[in-house]
């Protein structure tokens, strides 16, 4: 059985040519003859969401893991604008999304008909490609390559497209086949391969990179710095760094979202730079910066780079010229590891003090986080540290935003264990059904770690049919948003309740009403007992939640950073 819609026909037969394997369907009317079509499509996954907004987080998670774009498919009106926050986030996170939106024809639009708005282009700021079809055997050719091109730019441009599908009435009617050279026929005669060329060299020809005059400079420079953001995990990447890492002169510095590790590597960022005086962070300068990968997540290298600015900056990345320190002199538009196996072709050690200097420096933080880790009062710090040291080999660590994935940057990460943020646009609006589509796709263990403020907000997502018994929670309750006690400003206000939120939620009837194993912990020893048996499979998902005190963290914090 299905549709008998021209248009829902030719997008389903592009999800079958280019190997689409996962759709999130939300319930609704208008976008009918596509469930119909998914549904009955036997290659296809189908996964129904209720919650738009979880559904695209969701579908971000899945497509997160499997590198590969995830259909969506929502009806026409609002629920089209609640995919907004997922599709921010996939375009600054190059996550490849396809939105598929069920539409009313144009004549019904403004005119005081139901479930409208203008849909045609809503993403326009955040979205690779928006394809808006038009009904009718007259649009067959122009309709197939306006959805190929969609298709193509998210698989090669890595990120979300927009294909709008205005359906007139009726919606339910079906025939037994689907007739699949509605699309193939108008990719013939080399149509697809010039739509491919296009949307390469949109908006300019790739840039060509001078590693003559790169290697030149690098040979000649005795302070090289190399910051890596959200990356996937990649053994070719990290074995080249483990390379360059040999040179005296090169320094590294990792997130714990970059997914590279290794003992030259600075791991922590902030606990090596919060201290610094002027005179050191002069010394840590660096004459060549080097930068890859995603958003970085320390606020404090960022303002360090900025103030002390280096004399080269080269940012790599296939598509996006990212001039995060306001300095940069060299877009080299590659995979990092091709550059970088390039450039060591090129190049040669560099007598210098400069890796070796910030590695001592490295290693008497992390003797003083140990010692200062024996004897820290209970609070958030305690619990993560805590946490990621029971946390299974080969696991995949899912991080919410705020104050979570900034304590989770100041210990050593399992470097088995792969980890992920949405750290694109930062929001704590879509953590948990980020992880839940991560669990859904990959073979792992899932875990994730989240503050209450995004658990709450996010609860829909565990209104999911599709949640691996062996998904894991951590939920740390602070009763309010901790950052704001954290960062300065909020706290010299007197209005500090309106940026907290406090509250005095749990998650207990949420876990019961879902079908989660609920267990909590309120102090270290009841912590490290819940944790015991947390991660074996006993046919259920399920959370930990992990009561914290509300006015301490922050003084701990603190004084943390004062120890070191």
């Amino acid at each position: 059985m299905y549709p008998k819609k021209q248009l829902a026909q030719l997008v389903i037969s592009a999800c079958q040519y280019y190997n689409i394997d996962t759709v999130v369907v939300s319930p609704g009317s208008r976008n009918a003859p596509l469930t119909i079509g998914f549904a009955n499509a036997p290659e296809v996954d189908v996964v129904s969401i209720v919650d738009e907004r979880c559904a695209a987080f969701f579908a971000l998670g899945v497509a997160q893991q499997t590198k590969k774009p995830v259909v969506l498919v929502c009806t026409s009106g609002s629920a089209l604008l609640n995919y907004y926050p997922a599709v921010a986030e996939a375009f600054y996170s190059k996550i490849p999304l396809i939105v598929i939106s069920a539409d009313r024809p144009k004549h019904l639009i403004d005119v005081g008909d139901g479930q409208t708005i203008r849909q045609e282009n809503v993403f326009k700021n955040h979205i690779l490609k928006s394809s808006n079809l038009t009904e009718g055997e007259a649009f067959i050719t122009s309709n197939s390559e306006l959805i190929a091109e969609a298709f193509i730019t998210s698989i090669t441009k890595r990120g979300p497209v927009h294909i709008n599908v205005p359906f007139d009435e009726p919606l339910y009617e079906t025939v037994e086949k689907l007739n699949t050279a509605y699309f193939n026929n108008s990719l013939s005669n080399g149509v697809e391969e010039r739509i491919e060329e296009d949307v390469l060299s949109f908006p300019a020809p790739k840039k060509q990179t001078d590693f003559s005059k790169l290697s030149n400079i690098w040979n000649t420079t005795k302070r090289k710095l190399i910051v890596v953001g959200v990356h996937e995990v990649s053994e070719k990447l990290e074995s080249v760094l483990k390379l360059l890492s040999k040179d005296p002169s090169v320094l590294i510095m990792t997130e714990t979202t970059s997914n590279v590790s290794d003992e030259r590597f600075i791991n922590s960022i902030d606990k090596l730079i919060t201290k610094l005086d002027d005179e050191a962070f002069k010394e840590l300068q660096p004459e060549v910066l080097v930068t890859f990968g995603g958003m970085i997540i320390s606020k404090r290298i960022k303002q360090f780079l900025r103030k002390y600015k280096p004399q080269q900056h080269w940012h790599v990345d296939e598509f996006t010229a990212m001039d995060t320190y306001f300095c940069l002199s060299e877009f080299v538009q590659e995979q990092p590891e091709v550059f970088l196996e390039k450039l060591l072709e090129e190049i040669q050690p560099v007598e210098s003090s400069y890796q070796a200097y910030w590695l001592e420096e490295k290693n008497a933080r992390s003797i003083q986080h140990k010692k200062f880790f024996k004897v820290i009062p209970y609070s958030d710090l305690v619990v993560c540290g805590t946490v990621l040291q029971f946390m299974p080999n080969n696991s995949c660590l899912q991080v919410s935003n705020s104050s979570v994935i900034r304590y989770v940057q100041l210990f050593n990460v399992n470097p088995t264990i792969s980890v992920f943020c949405n750290r694109g646009t930062s929001g704590i609006d879509g953590s948990t059904s980020t992880a839940i589509g991560a669990a859904f796709a990959n073979k792992q263990q899932t875990i994730l770690i989240t503050g209450d403020l995004s658990f709450f907000y996010d609860s829909n997502a565990l209104w999911n049919a599709h949640i691996p018994s062996t998904f894991r929670i951590i939920l740390m309750n602070n009763s309010g948003g901790g950052i704001f006690k954290i960062i300065p400003g909020p706290k010299s206000t007197n209005a500090l309740s309106f940026f907290e939120t406090p509250h005095n939620l749990t998650a207990e009837h949420l876990a019961k009403m879902y079908g989660f194993a609920y267990t909590t912990a309120s102090n270290i020893k009841e912590l490290e007992e819940g944790l015991a048996d947390f991660y074996e499979d006993n046919n259920q998902p399920k959370i930990l939640e992990v009561f914290t005190p509300t006015n301490t963290n922050d003084t701990i914090l603190k004084e943390y950073f004062k120890n070191l």
